[in-house]
């Protein structure tokens, strides 16, 4: 039989000590372990899924990973098209973990109406183009049809549409440069708007409008099998790195590669910075907790100080009832953990369902709700990483119990 954790376990049960001074200490730092781990679920769970959010809508326009003509220009617009007789395309069975492969190309152009113009920049995509990333952001409509003939419906942000003062099933003229020459008159194409989306992202919103890759096929002279780029989607975004460069090295020396973290650098730097401020407030929060815990087994100790010397005095060992306080400290922090997990984790559930919590000002985050993202994983990892950390740092205050004389302690009232 485990002495230590017999012993434990009987002052735990124990009535006197619900009595007694240390009751409300004990209160206290089981309240303070159990506000720490929902700070640190809500840290996690907002940061990680602020993050993916921004990262799927960076995605939902430009794909992971773009394949390119070297020369091409480092602007959004399609300048020499590229072969649709890939290797590696429709399917990319030459590198694992690649989810979808798509054919875009895109043009600028101007949009005008009788009252006002924007400056565009046309996304032909086709029948091979993934909507599903999209049917969250339509507001307004459906979803465009390329399959089939060519047509004139278009997709259209919201934020451009009023601008343009523009609605679902207007029709309007864009107009085209000629191979960039201003001196020939441009090409015109009459657009019906057939859906609205809003991705929150008006660096996207307000520039790209969804059509037909054969129009911009055609106004650009190309072949049915040229197109601007390749889109590729993959189904673990933290393997974009190594993705890149295998997939770099299965396609031909004239085409280049290049990450959606390398294109939108500035972006995917700020958001790296939320790692950063969930492991600040992850230390911050344990070391509080854990010097709330310190208190708390001090006073325990204090408080059995005659127990302690008994036990001594019958030939205990001072790392046996270091131990019996250790197991009464553990005992604590789980039920802190438990609580804070229940609390936590239920308010992650809330903020996902219903989308409670709002930025005011959604602009800068490009949401206008709070993300949460969480994963099992996380959540032991982090109970495990609490509960042993704040256990490591009581090792310390309980050497204190080695300095307690048994005669003295006897005595001790």
């Amino acid at each position: 039989m485990n002495f230590e954790y017999f012993l434990a376990k009987r002052l735990i049960k124990g009535e006197a000590h619900k009595i007694s001074i240390s009751a409300p200490i004990i209160k206290i730092a089981i309240a303070a372990i159990a506000l720490g781990v929902v700070m640190m679920l809500i840290a996690i769970a907002t940061g990680v899924g602020l993050k993916y959010k921004i990262r799927e809508k960076v995605a939902a326009f430009n794909g992971h990973i773009q394949i390119s003509s070297y020369d091409n220009n480092a602007s959004d617009v399609s300048v020499l098209p590229v072969s649709l007789d890939q290797d590696f395309y429709p399917e990319f069975n030459g590198v694992d973990g690649i989810a979808h492969v798509q054919a875009v190309a895109s043009k600028a152009g101007i949009i005008r109406t009788e009252s006002t113009f924007e400056g565009i920049i046309a996304k032909g995509v086709g029948s091979d183009y993934n909507w599903s990333v999209f049917k969250e952001y339509l507001v307004d409509g459906k979803l465009p049809n390329y399959v089939g003939e060519l047509n004139e419906e278009v997709l259209m942000s919201d934020l451009m549409a009023n601008r343009l003062h523009l609605k679902t099933g207007d029709t309007f003229y864009a107009f085209f440069l000629k191979d960039g020459d201003v001196s020939k008159l441009p090409n015109q194409r009459k657009f019906t708007i057939t859906g609205l989306y809003d991705s929150g992202f008006e660096e996207f919103d307000g520039l790209y409008l969804f059509t037909d890759i054969r129009h911009i096929q055609r106004m650009n002279k190309w072949g049915d099998d040229q197109v601007g780029n390749f889109e590729i989607f993959l189904n673990n975004f933290d393997d974009i790195d190594e993705k890149s460069r295998e997939i770099y090295g299965k396609t031909l020396s004239t085409l280049d590669t290049q990450t959606i973290i390398d294109k939108y650098y500035k972006i995917f730097e700020w958001i790296s910075l939320f790692d950063f401020n969930i492991i600040l407030i992850i230390g911050i929060v344990i070391i509080v907790s854990g010097f709330n815990m310190i208190t708390a087994l001090l006073v325990l100790i204090l408080e059995r100080t005659q127990m302690i010397g008994i036990l001594k005095a019958l030939g205990s060992t001072n790392w046996s009832i270091r131990k019996v306080f250790l197991y009464n400290a553990s005992y604590l922090i789980g039920i802190g953990l438990l609580w804070g997990n229940a609390i936590g984790l239920g308010a992650i559930f809330i903020q996902d369902r219903f989308q409670v919590l709002k930025f005011p000002n959604p602009k800068e985050y490009y949401i206008d709700y709070v993300p949460v993202h969480i994963d099992f994983i996380t959540v032991v990892a982090l109970n495990m990483g609490v509960l042993v950390l704040c256990v490591i740092m009581l090792l310390v205050p309980s050497y204190i119990i080695t300095k307690i004389t048994p005669v003295k302690a006897i005595k001790f009232e």
